[in-house]
């Protein structure tokens, strides 16, 4: 078996890789649409390959739907939806699914061409192989998802959500950086320590504030608080002092009271302030060092990334009044990936050559 050398790799491989990087992007949003359109637990079994073939008649369709009917989705929520609605619900985590198929394919199929004809890099190699298990992960991690809202409530679990949607982006940064290292291996030879550890700890704060947003969506904190800047009227909210709401039982049964969905939307909102400053200051830093043209040009980059971001959140929350925006809920995550990937670029620009 033959490889190439470090990341010297053909302009196929390298096609293959942003495919991937496209595709990954793709399913956090079509996984967005899903959870906003309540139509994660429409499909309630997990079946791998025959799974792949979606309802062909009535009476299939007639199947399905007595099986969803059986969740506390149905029963709670959607009971009496007719067929036609059920079939809106089911197609959106049918396609999710149906995309994580498509990606598998893509992924392994010119995975094993390439490792044959000798196209893949010593480097590159382990790296692959890596996504792949991520990915299988990230699987398993989607199952256990829709399973924790198929028996008592009526929707999935927050923080099995949160897991989900960072083990996505888990693979899509380790991928993206991949890519990084494929198609830019010579960049500029500057390195800081300092400014690499300050752009580290803005991907760890951005990435900190993703998770939040998924725990806010998952337990539809927005709907709670449909203001801005105060919430409900008050900066800090009341129920947050009060010391009865801090016990283990809150923070698990976080959808029988309001103590959760203000906490987490306080610290989402909060955490975006700080991440704008900690931006703002950064891009400073970087103007005025003058550092490298290409490093410039990401700090404008940077700006209009979360700037955006913070205009989406601000406009998703107030129009949360009886339900979350499907497409500001979904732009605002698709923003929040893009805002990552920035960063990321920040610190591979900044990253130890040596």
């Amino acid at each position: 078996m033959r490889f190439t050398d470090d990341f010297n790799i053909s302009r196929a491989v390298k096609i293959w890789l942003i495919t991937g990087l496209v595709m990954i992007f793709f399913q956090i949003i079509i996984g967005g649409v899903t959870r906003l359109t309540g139509s994660g637990l429409s499909i309630t079994r997990w079946e791998i390959v025959t799974g792949s073939i979606p309802p062909l008649n009535e009476a299939d369709w007639e199947a399905e739907f007595e099986l969803y009917k059986q969740t506390p989705q149905y029963q709670k929520i959607n009971q009496g939806m007719s067929v036609g609605d059920f079939k809106f619900i089911y197609f959106w985590e049918y396609f999710h699914r149906l995309w994580a198929r498509l990606m598998f394919v893509v992924f392994v199929i010119p995975f094993a061409w390439f490792l044959w004809r000798g196209m893949m890099s010593r480097r590159l190699l382990p790296r692959m192989l890596m996504v792949v298990a991520l990915a299988g992960l990230e699987g398993f991690f989607g199952w256990a998802m829709v399973a924790s809202g198929l028996i008592k409530r009526p929707w999935v679990n927050a923080y099995n959500l949160t897991l989900h949607l960072c083990m996505a982006l888990v693979i899509f940064t380790y991928l993206l950086w991949t890519w990084f290292l494929a198609a830019s291996p010579k960049l500029p030879d500057f390195s800081s320590a300092r400014f690499r550890r300050f752009a580290w700890i803005l991907f760890g704060v951005a990435f900190f504030q993703i998770a939040l947003g998924a725990i806010m969506s998952g337990s539809k904190a927005g709907l709670f608080f449909p203001t801005w800047p105060d919430m409900n009227g008050e900066y800090f909210p009341s129920i947050l002092l009060d010391g009865g709401h801090w016990t283990a039982d809150s923070f698990i049964h976080y959808d029988t009271n309001p103590f959760m969905p203000a906490l987490i939307q306080f610290l989402h909102r909060n955490t975006a302030y700080l991440l704008t400053l900690m931006v703002l200051y950064f891009v400073w830093k970087i103007f005025k060092e003058n550092i490298s043209p290409i490093l410039r040009s990401s700090g404008w980059w940077l700006l209009a990334a979360v700037g955006v971001q913070v205009l989406l959140g601000i406009f998703t929350v107030i129009n949360s009044k009886a339900s979350i925006p499907v497409d500001l809920g979904v732009a605002h995550q698709a923003g929040a990936v893009v805002l990552l990937s920035v960063v990321l670029w920040i610190c591979y620009q900044l990253r130890n050559k040596q």
